[in-house]
């Protein structure tokens, strides 16, 4: 089980490799979530991107309610929900209905990237017209619409000169907490500013984090949820019986992240076999040793002090770990052990 000391959550993307349909992925999901509630994990998280052959999140709220559905006492919530991509009530209606259904065991985790490409965020926002940058621009007043639109009491919206209620859902009993996710100054200071729980997202940036953890903490200003500060990180995570193993099954995951940073056309996640069997270009050998180095793989006990350390560095209580271990050619396409063993590992 879990150690008081650094607690423990996941952060889930929903992987898609070579040898599985999306139905694949989501059973390999639900089954790794399964494992996660057994170990005693703090919290399961699900994020969103767009129009990836590599990632089947693509609706957090639909995940979140698959996920609790199927598993008894983790906390399971959106890493995040990308909100200018959608429309305040909308996330509001979704997680007010999530909160009712699973009660004390839902977080609505918000960003402000687009999780895709220019083209799909715009055919995702204003498909029928309108600016994209717009939605971006009112990104904090959408935040503050999501908190009030989900409080129990309602929101006043003033129209055509009267004040009309407005909840998200008819009788409300508890709010799940909001959660601001970033990876820049932006995102800290405006979680700071709001009085809203921060995650800096580790895992993909890899630089500034304590920085933006630093000005998160300096320039918080308690709000009536929260009296204090408080904040998470999340990083990549690979752990299996040797470092050797732990090091191949990270390598899939690597190069669909190398794909991503230098633009070469994205696929489906490799498994190990044929990643190994990929020609790195010498001019990316350096990216890939850079992002490598700031992944955490090893074996159990390597990654348990690496992850403790990184807790202590940053002064947080909980690591939010993305466990990126690929699979070996002829796997149940319905599972991912890889993943499920980094878990297991992590807790041993």
């Amino acid at each position: 089980m879990t150690t008081p000391a650094t607690r423990l959550s996941v952060l889930d993307l929903v992987p898609v490799r070579t040898d599985q349909t999306s139905a694949d992925a989501l059973a390999a999901t639900l089954s790794l979530a399964r494992v996660a509630d057994e170990l005693g994990f703090e919290r399961y998280w699900l994020a969103e991107h767009h129009n990836m052959p590599a990632v089947a999140a693509t609706n957090p709220a639909v995940l979140v309610a698959l996920v609790a559905g199927a598993t008894r006492s983790i906390r399971v919530g959106s890493g995040g929900v990308m909100l200018p991509n959608h429309a305040p009530l909308v996330v509001a209606e979704q997680f007010a209905l999530l909160e009712a259904a699973h009660p004390g065991r839902i977080d609505l985790g918000i960003g402000r990237a687009p999780g895709t490409d220019p083209v799909t965020a715009w055919a995702l926002r204003h498909g029928a017209g309108g600016v994209t940058d717009e939605a971006v621009e009112r990104f904090p007043e959408y935040v503050d619409n999501v908190v009030a639109m989900m409080d129990a009491a309602g929101v006043g919206l003033q129209l055509n000169g009267r004040v009309h209620e407005l909840r998200a859902t008819p009788s409300a009993t508890s709010v799940p907490p909001i959660w601001l996710l970033g990876s820049s100054d932006y995102s800290a200071q405006l979680a700071a500013r709001k009085g809203l729980p921060y995650v800096f997202a580790h895992h993909f940036a890899g630089k500034g984090t304590a920085e933006a953890l630093d000005l998160y903490r300096r320039e918080f200003q308690p709000s009536p949820e929260h009296a204090e500060p408080r904040t998470f990180l999340t990083v990549n995570v690979s752990a299996a019986d040797t470092a050797e193993e732990a090091e191949r099954l990270a390598l899939p995951q690597l190069l669909a992240m190398l794909a991503l940073r230098t633009g070469a056309p994205l696929t489906a996640q490799r498994l190990v076999e044929d990643a190994e069997a990929h020609e790195v270009p010498d001019q990316h050998r350096g990216l890939l040793e850079a992002m490598r180095s700031r992944w955490v793989i090893g074996d159990g006990a390597g990654v348990r002090e690496q992850l403790a350390r990184l807790a202590s560095r940053y002064d947080v209580d909980e690591v939010m770990v993305h466990p990126v271990a690929g699979a070996h050619a002829g796997g149940d396409p319905g599972a991912g052990p890889g993943r499920e063993q980094t878990l297991r590992l992590l807790v041993a």
